[in-house]
């Protein structure tokens, strides 16, 4: 393969849109994707193999501290995790940029303003087609232009349910999704919150980012392409990505590597390429490459009506965030709180010990939230290689404010007419949320990237994934990491390749 300008390791969220920013420039552009492209399979609309046999899952084991195995919910395919992603495509909280105290800690302040991001905020939402209305939620930060199209409409069930939340003291807005409807809806009648995209129907790393990059000659997408390790060559140069494809060990060499294989594995990808000159790892002098994991607190609520049917295909509508900022002990921040994608009995029986019978019937009476906290950065939080293993030593924060944020989103929804409320929290086989791991910042000691995710240590090393972000908030993340890839490829077009900085 002739030497490229760009290798970009992952065709997540970060990569895709990194690519598809960088594509008109001409320059030669190397996409390398683990996975492959994901077909489309009866399985795609079947919840039993989706949820009962994770036929989608990878067949990789993460492990824990104390060496207990476990299989992360972490996707290889082209497209990354964003193939099986809610379609949320929400902004941090102007808020969120500040420093905020929590009742479990602190949340540090950002290296940029909401301000500074704000513009690629906009792109991003333009570029992945986001439906939603700014107007309806009061947390919502300044906005410099308008969402391209409106809100998903409320089915039936879920706009009696906004009703009777406004009547019973919060403020229910819509939740800003990246999905086309009824292209999602041609493909069955199912939710498209966990289920894999295979249509277009939501607009996901592939079907937006991937399809514009591979519009243009100088582009190019190898899959089953598993990287392994960086090389370093003089001055601390990357110098090449040595990668596993069809079972042969390659070298690709590249004026400048982008890692952008997700929080957990491209810190994995950094620390495997310890050699004896850099003995911890690379871009690692801060000592910080795999700390400070963070995954959000949350917790799944299914609210239950007994006299109340709800019928609702796809649900994912609608948030609260009167608890966002404030409304915990002393007043402190809790969180956000979200629909699901309409969970069925076959979904319930199979995360449960309930008989399908019992399952079917709870279902098809529930409204299903998905209720989510800041984690806080932790020093001790990390991703570890043992023996080649990886290890996750996830240590949760701020814990007590999502018990709050669940005791509100109980009585929120007991006011509305849900008698009957039962949560239970996801743990560290839901990776989805990861980031941290490779925080940016203005110090070399106290960051592993610069502000344009640029490697303190080696000047043509850059890593635009989740890695970067010093907090997790408490909402998705998907639309923040677009953003930031926009303004990092705005970033090397205007350095230039030849520049000596690189």
């Amino acid at each position: 393969m002739v030497e490229p300008d760009i290798v970009v390791v992952g065709s997540g969220i970060g990569g895709a849109t990194l690519a598809a920013s960088l594509a008109p420039s001409g320059m030669q552009i190397v996409i390398l994707e683990r996975g492959e492209e994901l077909h489309d399979s009866p399985d795609c609309r079947d919840d039993k193999a989706i949820f009962k046999y994770g036929v989608f899952r990878p067949h990789e084991a993460w492990y824990t501290s104390s060496e207990e195995e476990f299989n992360p919910g972490n996707y290889y395919y082209v497209g990354g995790n964003s193939k099986f992603y809610a379609g949320v495509m929400m902004r941090y909280r102007a808020e969120d940029f500040d420093e905020l105290q929590h009742l479990g800690g602190v949340s540090p302040a950002w290296p940029i303003t909401y301000q500074e991001l704000e513009p690629w905020y906009q792109a991003a939402e333009t570029m992945y087609q986001v439906c939603g209305d700014a107007g309806q939620d009061p947390t919502e930060p300044w906005h410099s232009g308008q969402y391209v199209a409106p809100p998903i409409a409320d089915e039936p069930a879920i706009k009696r349910l906004r009703y009777s939340l406004g009547q019973n003291g919060v403020t229910p807005a819509c939740l800003p999704l990246a999905v086309d409807l009824d292209r999602w809806l041609e493909g069955g009648m199912t939710p498209w919150d966990a289920f894999p995209d295979t249509n277009g129907g939501k607009k996901d790393a592939q079907s937006i980012g991937i399809a514009l990059a591979l519009s243009y000659p100088n582009v190019k997408l190898v899959t089953n392409a598993k990287v392994s390790r960086l090389i370093v060559g003089d001055y601390g140069r990357i110098e090449a990505v040595e990668y596993e494809h069809n079972n042969n060990l390659q070298r690709l060499n590249s004026k400048i590597i982008v890692l952008s294989a997700g929080a957990v594995n491209s810190a994995v990808i950094l620390l495997r390429s310890a050699d004896r000159k850099y003995p911890r790892g690379l871009a690692n002098s801060s000592n910080l490459v795999g700390r400070n994991f963070m995954n959000h607190n949350s917790s799944a609520l299914l609210a239950i009506n007994p006299w109340r049917v709800n019928n609702a295909v796809y649900q994912k509508t609608l948030q609260v965030n009167d608890y966002y900022l404030r409304g915990g002990s002393m007043d402190m921040p809790l969180g956000n709180i979200q629909l699901l994608g309409k969970i069925s009995g076959t979904i319930l029986a199979s995360q449960s010990s309930l008989p399908l019978v019992i399952a079917n019937w709870i279902a098809s009476h529930s409204v299903d939230w998905y209720v989510m906290s800041e984690d806080l950065p932790n020093m001790d939080s990390r991703v570890m290689l043992q023996n080649d293993k990886i290890v996750l030593d996830w240590k949760r924060s701020n814990w007590d404010a999502h018990m709050e944020l669940v005791r509100k989103a109980k009585q929120m929804l007991k006011r509305a007419g849900f008698p009957l409320v039962f949560t239970r929290p996801f743990d560290r086989r839901t990776p989805s949320h990861q980031c941290g791991t490779t925080c940016f910042g203005h110090d070399p000691a106290t960051s592993v990237l610069d502000v344009f995710c640029r490697s303190h240590d080696h000047r043509n090393l850059f890593v635009m994934d989740a890695g970067f972000l010093p907090t997790s908030a408490a909402v998705n993340p998907s639309l923040t990491i677009a953003a930031q890839a926009l303004r990092v490829a705005e970033h090397i077009q205007q350095e230039g390749l030849q520049s000596s900085n690189l």
